[in-house]
């Protein structure tokens, strides 16, 4: 069976000053259709070069990555954003709506720029609105609505492309703890009605609302598992690093090319 995402020996060098900085270090997985992943870790561990990668938003330094049986490793920024917008859905922490917009016309968005034409759009979100229960809100703009309804409007929005994979980067991260629990929720439905969902976070909480975990620690992966696992959990002392003041290495310098 062809994996949904494959790396294989993925590396992501930058050069800070006179340091290079692997914030991914020859790191190989596979996601299949209908999991719900979680890629664990904190503040420098390379989770959100991983989610870049995975998103089609940049590329590696060396190795191979694969969506879909497609390798997107060495794709220009066109290509990349054709299969982007094809086979990804995004929910992000700050839920990006645009506030002069109304709900439809927010989910709407993305199949405008892939082209799609008005009556499917407007089909489309509605059927997407229905999924998360905001198909009476479509006429409402943003403000209206509360931190876990424009969460769920950015959900909505995802789905309407019909994508082979949701990315939802720290999506509670602005929710307080009881909505945000909600929208975990909301996730795991998804993934129980067959929608493949990567979940990018530094909280344990949340990530063990995933069947699986894949936890990274300095651009490698230590953990790759059951969430359940205790191994699955992060150790404080994975933060210590944090507390030093070491440099963050998902911060971008410039790009050493293997």
């Amino acid at each position: 069976m062809e994996h949904l995402i494959k790396f294989k020996d993925v590396y992501k060098i930058y050069q800070m000053g006179e340091e290079s900085v692997h914030a991914l270090d020859g790191v190989s997985l596979t996601v299949d259709k209908g999991e719900f992943v979680a890629i664990v870790g904190s503040s420098g561990s390379g989770k959100s070069t991983a989610m870049n990668i995975i998103g089609c938003l940049d590329v590696p330094t060396s190795g191979t990555y694969h969506l879909g049986g497609v390798d997107v490793s060495t794709m220009d920024d066109d290509q990349q954003a054709e299969i982007r917008n094809k086979m990804l859905g995004f929910i992000f922490q700050q839920y990006n709506l645009i506030p002069k917009l109304n709900v439809q016309e927010n989910v709407e968005l993305p199949l405008l720029y892939a082209g799609v034409g008005a009556e499917e759009r407007h089909q489309r979100a509605i059927q997407a609105l229905e999924r998360v229960g905001l198909a009476n809100k479509r006429k409402n703009l943003p403000s209206q609505l509360s931190g876990g309804q424009q969460q769920r409007v950015s959900i909505a929005r995802a789905l309407a492309g019909d994508p082979s994979v949701i990315l939802a980067d720290e999506p509670t991260g602005a929710l307080d703890s009881h909505t945000g629990r909600e929208v975990l929720a909301f996730l795991q439905k998804l993934n129980a009605e067959g929608d493949t969902v990567v979940l990018i976070t530094h909280d344990n909480s949340i990530a063990v609302k995933a069947k699986r975990i894949i936890r990274l620690q300095d651009g490698k992966i230590i953990y790759d598992g059951d969430a359940h696992d205790p191994r699955a959990v992060v150790q404080p002392e994975e933060d210590l690093g944090e507390i030093q003041g070491f440099a963050d290495a998902d911060t971008p310098g410039e790009e050493v090319r293997a």
